[in-house]
């Protein structure tokens, strides 16, 4: 059965090239609505946007430029009010937009830091809490993060890129608990693709092969009708993959042998990965946890 968006509205943030325009367009041909969000001079649609615009309507597509600093909840919320207005509500937002600022953490200054978590990890913050109580109130929502193997596994000279793409992860993991109830679905896209921000990161030959048009695939699932929730999808080069977050069963030790040195001791056990299994929330380990203890000292 092919998968279409006739009908419904998505918000694309940094949407003027690279994923984010691939993402809209891809939308777009498949019948969304979609406001291609891109930050332009004085608050402005970037000329970018404009193009992408011109791109989707040249297709036969429907879509708006819109240039909302997504690190600023004001403009944030007037981007969505001004969707509502047009097409009467928001149903898909894809969190894409992106800066980087790479510096070893030694030399990085801290405004730096900051400055790359409030767009990656609060501005899909803001974006999300602008759309999520109208998509309760229609009992209907798709919201994808953009995470990156940065924030998953590392990368040296990327502490506050990385710090920012790990948080949306727990940002998803929340937000997957809270609108099941109102059928939102949400997760996180992990993708490595040839853009402008990374384009001096990968080599030619790898380059070639990582188009944003290999991803995007991949981002339509996560946004459609029967789309799984908290999936953190790996997309790159035409291939695809799932993290999964795991926790090994773990080893309860009585009080006489709760040292560091014990734990030192048995720490292969400890952390064997053989039997790891992923964990519902966060009282899955508490209870977990309480089991382990009862069971140690019955």
């Amino acid at each position: 059965m092919d998968i279409r968006f006739d009908g419904r509205v998505a918000i694309v943030t940094g949407a003027g090239g690279g994923l984010g325009r691939c993402h809209a367009l891809g939308l777009a041909a498949r019948g969304a609505k979609v406001v291609v969000n891109d930050l332009g001079p004085g608050g402005a649609p970037s000329a970018s946007a404009e193009k992408v615009v011109e791109e989707i309507e040249a297709l036969g597509g429907v879509a708006l430029a819109n240039g909302a600093d997504v690190s600023n909840p004001d403009q944030v919320a007037a981007m969505v009010t001004a969707a509502e207005q047009k097409w009467g509500r928001v149903d898909i937002l894809v969190n894409n937009a992106g800066i980087l600022r790479d510096k070893s953490f030694a030399k990085m200054e801290l405004d730096e830091f900051r400055k790359v978590v409030d767009v990656h990890l609060m501005g899909s913050a803001y974006c999300t809490k602008a759309v999520w109580n109208g998509m309760r109130e229609r009992n209907y929502g798709r919201i994808v993060f953009t995470s990156s193997s940065s924030g998953l596994y590392g990368n040296f000279g990327q502490a506050n890129y990385g710090a920012a793409k790990a948080g949306v992860v727990g940002l998803m993991n929340v937000l997957h608990q809270e609108g099941a109830k109102s059928n939102i679905r949400v997760n996180t896209l992990a993708p490595t693709a040839r853009t402008q921000m990374t384009e001096n990161l990968l080599p030619a030959d790898a380059a070639a092969l990582l188009s944003p048009e290999s991803v995007t695939p991949g981002l339509l699932f996560l946004v459609s009708e029967n789309a799984p929730s908290r999936v953190i999808l790996g997309a790159g080069a035409g291939a695809f993959a799932v993290t999964h977050i795991l926790e090994t069963p773990g080893v309860f030790l009585p009080e006489a042998e709760r040292t560091p040195e014990t734990i030192a001791a048995r720490f292969a056990e400890i952390s064997d990965p053989v039997t790891a299994a992923p964990l519902d929330n966060a009282f899955g380990q508490t209870f977990k946890f309480v089991s382990l203890a009862a069971k140690g000292k019955s």
